[in-house]
Protein backbone atom coordinates (compact mmCIF):
# COMPACT_ATOMS: atom_id res chain seq x y z
CA UNK A 1 0.00 0.00 0.00
CA UNK A 2 0.86 3.61 -0.82
CA UNK A 3 1.74 5.78 2.05
CA UNK A 4 -0.62 8.98 1.58
CA UNK A 5 -0.92 12.18 3.67
CA UNK A 6 -2.61 11.24 6.83
CA UNK A 7 -4.29 15.18 7.02
CA UNK A 8 -7.05 15.66 5.63
CA UNK A 9 -6.47 18.84 3.38
CA UNK A 10 -3.15 17.83 2.78
CA UNK A 11 -4.37 14.36 1.09
CA UNK A 12 -7.20 16.76 -0.76
CA UNK A 13 -4.12 18.40 -2.57
CA UNK A 14 -2.26 15.08 -3.36
CA UNK A 15 -4.70 12.93 -4.33
CA UNK A 16 -6.80 15.93 -6.33
CA UNK A 17 -3.10 16.05 -8.27
CA UNK A 18 -3.14 12.49 -8.76
CA UNK A 19 -6.32 12.45 -10.15
CA UNK A 20 -5.38 15.43 -12.82
CA UNK A 21 -2.04 14.10 -13.49
CA UNK A 22 -2.35 10.51 -13.64
CA UNK A 23 -5.95 9.18 -13.62
CA UNK A 24 -8.78 9.52 -15.24
CA UNK A 25 -10.69 8.00 -12.18
CA UNK A 26 -10.47 7.63 -8.58
CA UNK A 27 -11.44 3.85 -8.74
CA UNK A 28 -8.15 3.33 -11.39
CA UNK A 29 -5.80 5.97 -8.53
CA UNK A 30 -7.24 3.31 -5.86
CA UNK A 31 -6.42 0.14 -7.98
CA UNK A 32 -2.91 1.20 -9.39
CA UNK A 33 -1.85 2.47 -5.66
CA UNK A 34 -3.31 0.13 -3.78
CA UNK A 35 -5.46 2.29 -1.82
CA UNK A 36 -8.56 2.44 0.31
CA UNK A 37 -11.14 4.12 -1.78
CA UNK A 38 -13.92 3.94 1.48
CA UNK A 39 -11.34 5.72 3.38
CA UNK A 40 -10.37 8.38 1.50
CA UNK A 41 -13.84 9.32 0.73
CA UNK A 42 -14.14 9.09 4.48
CA UNK A 43 -11.38 11.95 4.99
CA UNK A 44 -12.65 14.16 2.40
CA UNK A 45 -16.18 13.77 3.57
CA UNK A 46 -14.42 15.02 7.17
CA UNK A 47 -13.51 18.40 5.49
CA UNK A 48 -16.62 18.69 3.38
CA UNK A 49 -14.96 17.31 0.06
CA UNK A 50 -16.96 15.04 -2.10
CA UNK A 51 -15.33 12.96 -5.00
CA UNK A 52 -17.24 14.66 -8.34
CA UNK A 53 -16.64 11.80 -11.02
CA UNK A 54 -17.51 14.35 -13.91
CA UNK A 55 -14.36 17.02 -13.25
CA UNK A 56 -12.35 13.63 -11.84
CA UNK A 57 -11.78 15.65 -8.65
CA UNK A 58 -12.56 16.35 -5.20
CA UNK A 59 -14.74 19.44 -4.65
Amino acid sequence: MTQIPNDPVILLSYINTQLRNHYPSLEELCASLDLDRNLIIQKMDLIGYAYDISQNQFL
